[in-house]
């Protein structure tokens, strides 16, 4: 299913949508871990929780951390990620083209992200996508933050379009809740990270996107021929 008419903009979630954060978010727990002498955990768990935040993954990796150690911890966890920022960070396969054409047809895109702007920003810049963005709001650019539609409303009055004249793709509840409130076509990451047995037949989406490719038929854009998942 896609709209009648093209949309005439693209925007995005950060973490689990857009980038790959999961290896470096993972990588900083875990050697958080390692100076705590506890043992590394394994992948797939840690990259379930990356979209629920830095505090979400840190509390996976220390359940019974009482408040003042929880502080603590945190404090050392966000140093460690913010030291390896790029490490294995990289948009997900599919995203450079999807970008590149986005741009050659003068269709604008952004990203509107709960992740501080502290680190959102540096790492767009390292990855070279900073400059190239329509927009960019993080989690701490105006009071409010995702699932209120605030965030999007604001990223449609920067790029110059109403709300409904852009998507919104996200790979948590939130994302799917901000869009629609926002009056934006809601667009599911399910390549993003959303845990294995997670009920989604819920969420308030448009439509579920198994690759990023598949976003471009909703802007006007041929889309490549893809085979199905599971094909």
């Amino acid at each position: 299913m896609n709209p009648g008419t093209p949309l005439g903009a693209a925007l995005f979630d950060l973490d689990g949508t857009l980038l790959d954060t999961a290896p470096d978010l993972a990588y900083a727990l875990n050697a958080l871990r390692v100076e705590c002498a506890l043992p590394q955990l394994p992948f797939a768990p840690i990259r379930a929780q990356v979209s629920n935040g830095a505090a979400a993954v840190l509390r996976l990796g220390f359940p019974n951390a009482g408040e003042e150690r929880f502080a603590t911890l945190r404090a050392r966890f966000l140093q460690l990620y913010r030291s390896h920022l790029a490490r294995e960070t990289r948009l997900f396969p599919g995203f450079d083209e999807v970008l590149e054409r986005l741009e050659a047809h003068g269709i604008p895109w952004g990203i509107i992200t709960n992740k501080p702007a502290s680190f959102t920003e540096p790492l767009l810049q390292e990855l070279g996508l900073f400059e190239r963005a329509g927009c960019v709001l993080s989690g701490d650019s105006l009071p409010v933050t995702k699932p209120d539609p605030l965030p999007l409303i604001t990223a449609a009055r920067k790029i110059g379009l109403p709300p409904n004249r852009c998507l919104y793709l996200g790979d948590a509840l939130r994302d799917a809740q901000a869009a629609r409130a926002a009056g934006m076509t809601s667009l599911g990451a399910r390549f993003g990270y959303i845990a294995a047995g997670e009920d989604v037949s819920g969420w308030p989406v448009d439509a579920w996107l198994d690759e990023p490719r598949e976003l471009l038929a909703w802007v006007g854009l041929a889309a490549p021929h893809l085979p199905r998942a599971g094909a």
